[in-house]
């Protein structure tokens, strides 16, 4: 739908889209498409790469190996590695990287504990950070950066800042899909939704780096954990793993299929690149922010 339509129409259309997710069961489907993306069978998994491939505009030529018949599944391409040198980063070596290629959901500075979501619609920080509000009290005031990853994609996460690992904390909920329409219409989105929260320390002071679910991502890794989900679980989980440390630009984790992520920093830490903007483009090792101070 074009920008240009009446407020009206829009918000119409996104409930329109919206609605029919509530009563679907989510991880059900969602194990569903798990299963489909680790297909085996030689003939099925070219076909779902060559199909997928054409339908997103998938750039192949970035992969680090360019023949489908290379990967185990489909999923194995679809977190495909990229050849050296695709993601150069940022050469200033204080600035902060945009851990993901996507597309800037939102931004800015968190008021209190609200973090906007859409118009109309705001989520609460000790939520989204499982609910403990001495987990939260260091983001109070502080900012956030909401990033958006379509199909087409590079689905690997990687380090805005150099880091150590301080705790690792798995959040059950909902799969909604995080498409914008779904984003616009769906009250406390990323809040509901089931997502990994990394907690690191680093010169800037704690970051907390999140990986959202949303329907058929049923499964996020991390580098030090591999698969944290699925399965999904029914209580919060926090592991403290020793000795992670993370240079910036090193992968961290990663989806299967679109997701998104959210990186909340202290307050007065970073200001945001001028070009980081709701709705531009990013990829991977680009200046997401500079360090204040």
């Amino acid at each position: 739908m074009s920008d240009n339509e009446p407020g009206f129409v829009r918000r119409f259309a996104d409930l329109a889209l919206s609605l029919p997710l509530y009563p679907l069961p989510h991880h059900a489907l969602s194990s569903l498409m798990h299963a489909f993306m680790r297909i085996r069978l030689p003939a099925i998994k070219l076909a779902q790469m060559r199909a997928l491939t054409r339908l997103y505009g998938i750039e192949v030529s970035e992969a680090q190996d360019t023949d489908f018949a290379a990967y185990e599944h489909f999923n194995a391409f679809f977190t495909r590695a990229l050849r050296d040198g695709a993601r150069p980063l940022d050469p200033e070596p204080a600035n902060l990287v945009s851990p993901v290629d996507g597309a800037v959901s939102q931004l800015g500075r968190i008021h209190g504990e609200s973090i906007f979501q859409a118009k109309g619609h705001e989520y609460g920080l000790t939520e989204l950070l499982g609910g403990e509000e001495g987990r939260a009290e260091p983001f109070i005031d502080g900012d956030f950066v909401t990033l958006y990853l379509s199909p087409r994609d590079y689905h690997r996460v990687h380090m805005p800042i150099s880091g150590t690992l301080r705790e690792m904390i798995h959040v059950p909920g909902r799969l909604f899909s995080v498409a914008p329409h779904t984003v616009r219409s769906v009250p406390r989105l990323f809040a509901r939704n089931e997502r990994v929260i990394c907690l690191f320390d680093t010169e800037i002071g704690p970051v907390a780096h999140i990986l959202v679910g949303a329907i058929f991502v049923s499964s996020m890794d991390t580098v030090w954990a591999g698969t944290v989900t699925p399965p999904p679980g029914r209580w919060v989980t926090v592991t403290r793993p020793d000795g992670v440390v993370l240079e910036r630009g090193a992968e961290m984790g990663r989806f299967n299929m679109g997701s998104t992520t959210i990186t909340l920093f202290p307050r007065g830490a970073i200001e945001f690149a001028a070009e980081i903007v709701p709705g531009a483009r990013v990829r991977m090792g680009q200046t997401l922010a500079r360090r204040r101070g």
